[in-house]
């Protein structure tokens, strides 16, 4: 594993602690999942989930196979996020984050990817 994956896990990981974290009580993200007219248990288990891909991630430095599912999971999670955005017809500039986050993530399951088929 080179250096820039290194590092980029441990961004990505990091972040996804920092926001999996929020999701389980910050006035904020409980404020936005209204808006998106999620129930309060979506918050949470999405929360639970991006904390799981961030310890996935972050334990993929040592074992590829776990940072190919923590890539995976931030994806299908990054995925959902864009969709909630373009449902409540946020601009461009509003998806950009998760957009990146899922290239981010795209690129951490993509260079550990052999790892998956055996």
């Amino acid at each position: 594993m080179g250096v820039l994956s290194i590092i980029l896990q441990v961004i990505l990981g990091l972040g996804f602690l920092m926001f999996g974290f929020m999701k389980f009580g910050s006035k904020q993200m409980v404020e936005g999942f209204k808006h998106y007219g999620y129930p309060g248990w979506f918050r949470v288990f999405t929360g639970l989930a991006e904390v799981v891909s961030a310890v996935l991630v972050i334990a993929g430095i040592w074992n590829e196979r776990l940072a190919a599912w923590g890539g995976l999971f931030i994806v299908v999670t990054m995925i959902g996020a864009v969709f909630t955005h373009i449902k409540i017809k946020d601009t461009v500039k509003q998806m950009m984050m998760p957009i990146i986050l899922l290239i981010l993530g795209l690129v951490v399951l993509l260079i550990n990817f052999g790892s998956l088929l055996g």
